[in-house]
């Protein structure tokens, strides 16, 4: 087993024959951090004695032998496996002394030392190789004050106690003549520091695995530093002439953009790397695939040697963390979107509303990918990546074309699917950049042919911008203005009185309003008919959007038909909407009462909290099922007796009428003391009699007074309008009083 004795300087010229090539020093991935700076008593007791032996060997004639340093020289970098601690002191040292000597211009081999993984201490390591402090300083906090000095290093363990021993060097060496010093220390002949190299090939190879059981000092890699040396790795091959690149921007300007999203622990190491899988996965996106498993293997296929686009998806990478170095980023998006519309009356609407982001407080998108929020929500997802293309490419009415991307995302909630991601990425794209609806494909087309008519609409009325700006950005609507026509004539009127209508307050009166103008409901399916609520505001966008122009157009013209009679009121709205709905009542009064004139006059019969309502046959009629949810598994109401209960004024009397089933069986409401039953049916209010015999005569004595005959029905008088019976007397009013009557008699 054949050692070679040399010194740190001497390391990089062949001194003998058989003696291998050392072109540079790098400390592998296994070993731990440099530990002879660290604080604590034990450990300045073992620096001073080492700094005092050091000082000796440089300022006297008594050299020194550091023993041996194991390692293995590959392409003429040597990996010490063991010596990690004694060479990052003498690389110290050397930079210590070359500076007060004024040797740091010289081109010595000392300066070629660096960290495998730990980039940040390699990128340290190489500023601090070409530093010169002025004379008379503290020289720990001078280097921290440098403007190269991230803020990150202050957190690495390896960079702070290299800080540590710069500044006991500095102590210990501050009287010693260094020019006379650095001669000893970088003497060819006879170094005043030296040690055995012992190349590790002489001792028949030797496993990383092996090192470590045999030395006890090999520091397991965090996640972080594994994927950044492995991912170096991959570039050597895929992509070499950015690797070091790669390496200083990681531990360097982007660890110090990454800076402010920090975690509690101070490190930046998550938030890179969820950064880092966002882009990457857009790489994905961008080549037709879908993203799959960890971060390592989807790094190495998109940016390693099996990827032909390696060098544009590294080009793009390097890119998308470049454009927010030196930039106040959550300025950036605070500039861009906001939370919150402004008021109506407002010129500004150069901001962009989200909505519907769960659980977020922040419009910042970069903090949120940091967070780890935005890979599980695809609309944080496209807005984060139209931000960047706009920064790539430095895109015109970015403004505009990110509103009509909002509005493009409200209204495509069912195409927002992993699978169609890469088309949903051209799709922002063109949009973004192009400036171009041409050829949008996965987003929502009804909703791309209303971006076009709203566009025609502005090019021919540039002055209803503002106003149809503050409408797309109402939280019902959310951008989707399908329910409106786009009439330069009447639409600034109509946006104005929807803003004034449509508020939380105004809801129980705006449900009967709306339903005077006309029949708005949409038909769910052949059993439901969706309604607005009238305590509910989001749920009129069930109403409102989420359908083509064409099928709107029934919804339309009943909301412009109100709208206009609230742009020609006087006094305030609520008082309008009464007026309105009052109107509507004694008008259709003569014609017959059919469902929606019960609808109109009673309001508990609007007070389903989903504004969904199943109906007998498909058809709304007298026998409606009113729902609090969207399906009929949980409890629901029937809306005919939910009124009369409430118009009987006897809320004791009667057990609450609340049911379940489908819409087809019988619901019957319950008087407490007998048991009687009521049901709605077509033809008036069906009775069901008593069990008990003491309330039998009290029974036939009001049947007998509303003229229910011996099939227990209380008739309502109807007459035919075009083929409906309609109902000439107010069924729930003579239930009403059928009910208060049965009370009465102790029913």
């Amino acid at each position: 087993m054949k050692s070679y004795v040399t010194s740190y300087n001497a390391l990089f010229t062949r001194r003998a024959p058989d003696a291998p090539a050392v072109e540079r020093i790098e400390i592998p991935l296994i070993q731990r951090d440099y530990a002879q700076g660290r604080e604590g008593d034990a450990v300045a007791r073992i620096r001073a004695n080492f700094l005092d032996a050091l000082h000796n060997a440089v300022t006297t004639d008594t050299p020194i032998s550091l023993d041996f340093v194991y390692g293995d020289v590959e392409n003429g970098t040597l990996h010490p496996l063991d010596g990690q601690q004694r060479l990052t002191t003498l690389f110290l040292l050397h930079w210590y002394l070359g500076w007060r000597a004024d040797r740091l211009d010289q081109e010595q081999g000392w300066k070629r030392f660096s960290y495998a993984t730990r980039a940040s201490a390699r990128l340290f390591c190489e500023r601090l190789s070409g530093c010169k402090p002025p004379a008379d300083v503290k020289v720990h906090a001078w280097l921290k004050d440098q403007h190269w000095f991230l803020h990150t290093w202050q957190h690495d363990p390896t960079i702070q106690s290299m800080l540590v021993m710069i500044e006991a060097i500095h102590k210990r060496f501050a009287d010693a003549d260094c020019a006379t010093a650095w001669k000893r220390l970088v003497d060819v002949e006879a170094p005043a520091i030296s040690f055995h190299l012992l190349p590790i090939e002489q001792m028949g190879g030797l496993s990383e695995d092996l090192y470590i059981k045999m030395n006890s000092r090999g520091k397991p890699l965090t996640p972080f530093e594994n994927f950044k040396a492995r991912f170096e790795q991959v570039l050597e091959i895929s992509c070499p002439g950015r690797v070091e690149e790669f390496a200083q921007k990681v531990d360097g300007a982007w660890a110090d953009m990454l800076w402010p999203y920090r975690g509690s622990h101070d490190i930046v190491d998550d938030e890179f790397l969820r950064y880092f899988q966002f882009v990457t996965d857009v790489c994905e996106w961008h080549e037709g695939r879908l993203p799959s498993g960890a971060v390592a293997p989807l790094a190495e296929r998109v940016y390693g040697p099996g990827n032909k686009k390696a060098a544009t998806h590294l080009d793009f990478l390097v890119r998308c963390f470049d454009t927010w170095v030196d930039v106040d980023i959550r300025s950036v998006f605070s500039e861009t979107f906001t939370l919150k519309p402004t008021l109506i009356d407002s010129d500004n609407t150069s901001k962009v509303v989200l909505f519907g982001l769960a659980g977020s407080a922040t419009v910042d998108l970069f903090a949120e990918c940091c967070l780890g929020q935005v890979r599980s929500s695809w609309p944080r997802t496209l807005f984060l990546y139209a931000v960047l293309i706009h920064r790539l490419h430095d895109t015109n009415e970015f403004s505009r074309r990110l509103r009509v991307l909002r509005n493009l995302i409200e209204a495509s909630g069912s195409e927002l699917r992993s699978e169609k991601m890469p088309v949903l990425l051209a799709d922002v794209r063109r949009l973004i950049v192009e400036g171009t609806l041409d050829g949008i494909l996965a987003f929502n087309q009804a909703q791309v042919a209303d971006e076009r008519l709203k566009a025609e609409l502005l090019t021919k009325a540039p002055a209803l911008e503002r106003h149809l700006f503050h409408l797309e950005d109402h939280p019902v609507l959310r951008g989707s203005l399908a329910a409106f026509e786009l009439d330069n004539e009447v639409f600034e009127r109509r946006a104005r009185a929807f803003h004034e209508v449509f508020t939380s307050e105004n809801l129980p009166l705006l449900t009967g309003a709306l339903l005077a103008a006309g029949d708005y409901s949409r038909s769910r399916n052949r059993r439901f008919f969706q309604f607005g609520s009238g305590s509910n505001l989001f749920q009129w966008r069930e109403i409102l959007a989420g359908a083509s122009r064409a099928h709107l157009a029934g919804v339309r013209e009943v909301l412009g038909r109100l709208l206009d009679a609230i742009t020609e009121r006087e006094g305030d709205v609520r008082s309008a909407l009464e007026s309105f709905r009052d109107h509507w009542l004694e008008t259709t009064d003569k014609d017959g009462r059919d469902w929606r004139w019960y609808f109109v006059k009673y309001p508990e019969m609007r007070a389903g909290l989903s504004g969904i309502y199943a109906a007998v046959n498909g058809a709304m009629g007298y026998s409606v099922c009113m729902l609090d949810r969207s399906q009929m598994n949980s409890w629901y109401r029937d809306p005919y007796l939910s009124a009369i209960q409430r118009e009987a004024g006897v809320p004791n009397a009667i057990d609450e009428p609340w049911f379940m089933g489908y819409e087809k069986e019988p619901r019957w409401m319950r008087l407490k003391k007998s048991g009687t039953e009521i049901q709605c049916v077509r033809g008036g209010l069906l009775l069901r009699a008593p069990a008990a015999e003491p309330h039998a005569k009290a029974f036939s004595r009001v049947c007998v007074a509303h003229g229910v005959g011996a099939d227990l029905l209380l008739k309502v008088p109807q007459v035919d309008v075009g083929g409906r019976q309609l109902d000439t007397e107010d069924r729930v009013r003579l239930g009403a009083a059928l009910v208060r009557d049965l009370a009465s008699a102790g029913l």
